[in-house]
């Protein structure tokens, strides 16, 4: 059994899925595989199971029975985790806008280093932001409503994260103990800033890893101003929700 669990939520992924799955797989580091499929009517989950007979022991998969939101999967893929012994646990989109190279890294940033002034991280994010902007394929006004969001996130929590929306990320194990889970509201991009913002307040030390996000080639993307709306008012409300909240160990 590795110490590392990738959680893969899925929705309609069937272009990308078994290439994702593969990749991840040839990594020189040995990693697991959690997708969550939340009913995907292309058959992203039967491609799974067909692929669960080559990786019986790395490949895993929950099925839920629709389209229950981002933030919940990967609340389910947290239980799951931490029901087992993995010690990294890792968020990553199926649609190769995430380097699945880049899973090497962001575990290492969560490993003790040899250099005294390096702190492990116990929460490591793939960055888009840390060193400029590095996004391929995305329209302007997509990066610009990005950027400029996390800028919005900063402005209202004072948390200094560059890439506050980010989505591909390296807990260690005892993030994911301390944060109650039943406390994460949201499941759109405000749940990946809950999710940095709780860890900040608990003391945890949070590091961002430099990436080159690049935009789906295959698929659909799921954004939506729904879910642009959910975190703009969100982080207000998860501001205010934190003055009443005890973040003690």
């Amino acid at each position: 059994m590795s110490d590392s669990l990738v959680i893969i939520p899925t929705y309609n992924e069937k272009e990308n899925i078994e290439k994702i799955i593969r990749k991840v797989f040839s990594l020189s580091y040995a990693f697991e595989l959690l997708i969550i499929d939340d009913g995907s009517p292309d058959g992203t989950a039967s491609i799974v199971k067909r692929l669960q007979v080559e990786f019986p022991f790395q490949l895993h998969l929950e099925e839920r029975s629709g389209k229950l939101g981002l933030g919940t999967a990967y609340i389910h893929g947290f239980k799951w985790a931490l029901q087992r012994n993995y010690e990294f646990i890792f968020e990553m989109d199926a649609d190769f806008s995430h380097n699945p190279k880049d899973l090497i890294r962001l575990r290492e940033a969560c490993l003790p280093s040899d250099q005294i002034d390096v702190k492990a991280a116990d929460l490591a994010i793939g960055s888009r932001y840390v060193k400029g902007v590095n996004v391929v394929n995305w329209p302007m006004g997509r990066v610009l409503m990005s950027y400029f969001a996390s800028m919005y996130v900063r402005l209202v929590t004072r948390i200094n994260i560059q890439d506050a929306t980010a989505g591909f990320k390296c807990y260690r194990r005892k993030v994911l103990e301390t944060i109650p889970m039943d406390k994460i509201k949201f499941v759109g991009y405000a749940f990946q800033i809950e999710m940095k913002f709780t860890a900040i307040k608990y003391g945890f030390n949070v590091v961002e890893v430099p990436i080159i996000f690049t935009d789906r080639t295959e698929g659909t993307s799921k954004m939506s101003t729904r879910i642009f709306r959910e975190a703009f008012l969100g982080v207000i409300q998860m501001k205010v929700n934190s003055w009443f909240r005890n973040y003690n160990r």
